[in-house]
Formats: C-alpha cells, sequence, structure tokens
C-alpha cells in the first residue's frame, strides 16, 4: 500500500523502498551530503560512515527483511508537481513496530533541501501516522527530535505532537551520542486524522 494525498503543491506519496531505487537514492543522498550529515545515525563503531552503493543495498535488505516481519515500513517520500513527472524527495522510516498492549512505534524522515519549505514533510509524516492509526490500528507514534533541528521540530508542531520531555544521550547522530525532545501523539488526538490537520494549515514547512 503506497499513502497518497494530493496538494495545492503536488501529489505527495509514500512507496516502499525497493532495490530498483538504488540510483535514484544514491544521487539523492550524495546531493544533500552538507544538508543531512549533521542529522544522519551513526554508530560508535561507525561514526563516519559513507553512502555507497553497497550500503543502500544492504539498507534495503535489512528494511525488506524487516518489512516482511511487520517490524518497520521503509518508505521513499515521492513528489509530483502539477504537470510534472514524479521525482524521489526524501525517506521516512517507521519502526520498530511494537504490538500487544503497547500498540507503539516511532518513525524518522529526512528530505531534499531543494524541496525544503512547500510543506511535503509535514505531510509525509500526515500520511504514515494516519496509516498507522487508521489502517494498521496503532495507538501511539513517537519522533525524537535533535534540539538543534529547527526544520524537523517546526513539523511536529505545525501537526500538533505533543511534547513529552528530554532523552539525554538518546540516539547515536554524527559520530556523538545526542540529545533528543520526544514527541508523540495518540489516537484519541488526531480527530479526523493528521492529513485532514495539515490540508487545514496554510503555510508549509518541511
Amino acid at each position: 500500500m503506497s499513502p497518497a494525498v494530493q496538494t495545492p503543491a503536488g501529489r505527495v506519496e509514500l512507496r516502499p523502498l525497493t532495490l530498483q531505487d538504488e540510483h535514484r537514492f544514491m544521487a539523492l543522498r550524495v546531493l544533500n551530503t552538507q544538508w543531512l550529515q549533521p542529522w544522519d545515525a551513526t554508530t560508535p563503531e561507525d561514526p563516519d560512515p559513507r553512502d555507497s552503493a553497497s550500503s543502500f543495498r544492504q539498507m534495503a535488505r535489512n528494511l525488506t527483511r524487516s518489512a516482511q516481519a511487520v517490524t518497520h515500513l521503509p518508505w521513499l517520500i515521492w513528489f509530483t508537481p502539477a504537470g510534472e513527472a514524479a521525482r524521489l524527495v526524501g525517506q521516512l522510516t517507521v519502526g520498530p513496530i511494537i504490538g500487544g498492549s503497547a500498540r507503539t512505534t516511532s518513525l524518522g524522515y529526512w528530505l531534499d533541501e531543494g524541496h525544503a519549505g512547500q510543506g511535503i514533510t509535514p505531510m509525509a509524516v500526515a500520511l504514515a501516522v494516519d496509516h498507522l492509526f487508521f489502517e494498521r490500528s496503532l495507538h501511539r507514534v513517537e519522533v525524537a527530535v535533535r534540539p538543534e533541528n529547527a526544520a524537523s521540530l517546526r513539523v511536529v508542531e505545525k501537526l500538533g505532537f505533543r511534547e513529552e520531555g528530554l532523552r539525554l544521550r538518546f540516539l547515536h547522530i554524527h559520530g556523538a551520542w545526542r540529545d533528543h525532545r520526544c514527541f508523540a501523539l495518540t489516537r484519541e488526538e488526531i480527530g479526523e486524522g493528521l492529513v485532514a490537520r495539515c490540508r487545514g494549515s496554510q503555510s508549509g514547512v518541511g
């Protein structure tokens, strides 16, 4: 399933990541190296990773296996401006998905710098959240944002995510353990859904 919505600027769609996306994905990552580097996930063993074809293929295989195990939803963000062809503009990954009495998950995302400020990221996040609540019957979705990431903070604020607090040294990002502000929504808080909420907002960010 590929959640999608038409906006005044164009169509925003979440498509599953596949191995066939390698060349477009790698080209977009190279183009956005400096833009994304401060927010890229790393590990203590590999604090300065480099994008490569082999790393993409390994990521795609791992995420595909996780999708088949229903623990993750690996999506790419596609945008189709009016009268133009669809273009790959970013990535949104959901997981791990926890069932049982928790029914919760978290999501992370990034967007091409050239498409920032057009409302694409908020709509992509809204599509993901509505899918998780209405199609996957989850109850809670969480987003962790570094305090320095102003653009990502605007996304969660625009969509009405509730801040739950600061998690110290929560994730290894750009070579070190970084603090994150934690935001969340539960099914009861979104009413008719985040896509409707996002459509009702006149200012686009992301």
